[in-house]
């Protein structure tokens, strides 16, 4: 059975006179997360719990540091996170959050590692984070850095689903459903509630409409199901994310010389 890394080295541990050798040269892991509403029966923190188990095992894997992780999010939507109807949901507008990671890269680019990894944990973060990557001229501020970010759902394969969700309703509605409930169970069953709400009819992928019908939307702010959600599943689903996300690290950014 495979073990969660304990005593992650993390980059806030460090003293500053460390900081220079120990950093450059090193891979740096740094989750983005959220503080969203995730139903009756998950935490608000479901979106930054995830990326930083994630994160911290990556570190540990690849001999990386930790980052502290960004706690606040994008606005939470109706069809993708319930929308701000339910409360508990803390977020920053989206300018002002493309802002806010553009100059926390550039201050990370100071520190010259060698990789910097962005572990993204909350569904409307995605397009906003990576506009801030590429905004921020990546070729010139990390000139000698390896830039990889992704979202913990994107290292999610078909073989996976087809095994084990074969009625997945997409990633957009899988708000505090079958996966994230697994993940929390096998992450942090302390905080899991006994409900195991299921909303029968997730919402379409790339609509919006006003005014908002939460309650045909979702149920309790749940977009989809939670039937089936086990401890079990989430053990398997968080090792075929790290194994995911190793694997996305160990391909090069840039063909070799003479590639294709």
């Amino acid at each position: 059975m495979r073990q969660r890394a304990t005593n992650v080295p993390r980059y806030g541990d460090l003293t500053s006179p460390e900081v220079p050798d120990r950093v450059r040269g090193a891979t740096l892991v740094w989750p983005v997360g959220g503080l969203e509403q995730h139903g009756p029966h998950l935490p608000l923190s479901v979106d930054m719990d995830i990326p930083d188990a994630l994160a911290r095992q990556l570190a540990a894997e690849t001999g990386g540091l930790a980052l502290p992780g960004q706690p606040l999010s994008a606005r939470s939507l109706p069809h993708s996170g319930g929308g701000l109807h339910f409360p508990g949901t803390v977020h920053i507008g989206g300018a002002a959050f493309i802002d806010y990671l553009t100059d926390a890269l550039r201050s990370l680019a100071r520190l010259r590692p060698a990789r910097l990894v962005v572990v993204n944990g909350h569904y409307e973060n995605e397009g906003l984070l990576f506009e801030a990557l590429d905004g921020c001229a990546p070729g010139t501020l990390f000139p000698a850095t390896e830039v990889v970010a992704f979202s913990w759902w994107s290292l999610v394969t078909d073989g996976w689903l087809g095994e084990h969700l074969p009625a997945f309703p997409g990633w957009h509605a899988e708000h505090a459903g079958v996966t994230e409930t697994s993940l929390m169970m096998y992450l942090r069953p302390d905080v899991v509630r006994p409900e195991r709400p299921v909303n029968p009819s997730p919402p379409a992928a790339g609509v919006y409409r006003h005014p908002v019908d939460e309650a045909a939307i979702s149920h309790q702010g749940v977009l989809s199901s939670t039937t089936g959600a086990s401890a079990e599943l989430g053990e398997s689903l968080f090792w075929h994310l790290v194994d995911g996300g190793l694997q996305t690290l160990e391909k090069p950014s840039v063909p070799a010389p003479g590639g294709p």
